[in-house]
């Protein structure tokens, strides 16, 4: 069974008077191990389709299924208990607590659920250690490098967890040794831990990387597969239903 799937989703906007097609039919499977991207021109609706994922959003048609949960049925409880256990998100302005130390920044998703101290100090040291980032676990973020605060994010979207991590942009912030840095650490945590990585990039850095590429214009899902060549997909995702144009 797919982690996530998507059937004939449609998302639209209001701007002004003029109704915007964020995504248009779009249908998607992403098997658990996938690690892959999602790319096209700004406006082809890639945050969008990772908003729905993450269920900060819902569809105005159409089917949105994690781990086999329509989440369009859910009550938003449910919906918290899916973004805080299944999901993690990673941001590409990261996100950060300025006044809070790394360590805390970290704990914040933990103090939403029934986790004693000594659990919840356990869990923030075994996600900095997974980024590196014991040493600087007491530093507030003005203090880290860029590099250094996404990595205090993605500890942030590890620390519940979760089977999947959906990240927008993840590396856009970041000079090319700590986009890097980044993008080996990901694919680490993808085949060690098995962490699902779904994310938006432009960056050709992140794609070459990837197993799979998800090309999209104009909220339609129009190439996908390996990157560069586009060659038929595997590893774990797959186009389900899109016309390609």
């Amino acid at each position: 069974m797919p982690l996530v799937e998507l059937k004939s989703v449609t998302k639209t906007y209001r701007l002004g008077e003029v109704t915007v097609n964020a995504l248009d039919d779009v249908s998607l499977s992403v098997d658990e191990g996938a690690f892959a991207a999602l790319t096209g021109p700004s406006g082809s609706g890639k945050t969008t389709l990772l908003n729905l994922i993450g269920c900060l959003d819902r569809p105005d048609t159409g089917t949105v299924l994690i781990d086999g949960r329509p989440t369009g049925k859910l009550a938003e409880k449910q919906l918290d208990h899916l973004r805080s256990r299944v999901a993690g998100m990673i941001f590409q302005s990261f996100n950060l607590v300025p006044v809070l130390t790394a360590r805390e920044n970290v704990e914040l998703p933990l103090h939403l659920h029934p986790l004693s101290r000594a659990e919840r100090a356990a869990r923030v040291d075994d996600a900095l250690a997974s980024v590196g980032l014991t040493r600087w676990a007491d530093f507030q973020p003005d203090r880290l490098s860029g590099g250094q605060r996404q990595r205090v994010a993605v500890a942030r979207a590890l620390v519940m967890k979760p089977r999947l991590i959906l990240a927008d942009e993840p590396t856009a912030s970041l000079d090319t040794a700590n986009a890097v840095a980044l993008v080996d650490l990901m694919r680490q945590l993808n085949e060690e831990q098995r962490v699902t990585f779904l994310f938006s990039t432009h960056d050709d850095r992140l794609l070459q990387c990837v197993r799979e590429v998800v090309e999209l214009r104009d909220g339609r899902i129009v190439n996908m597969g390996a990157p560069k060549h586009r060659a038929e997909a595997s590893h774990g995702l797959r186009c389900v239903s899109a016309e390609v144009r």
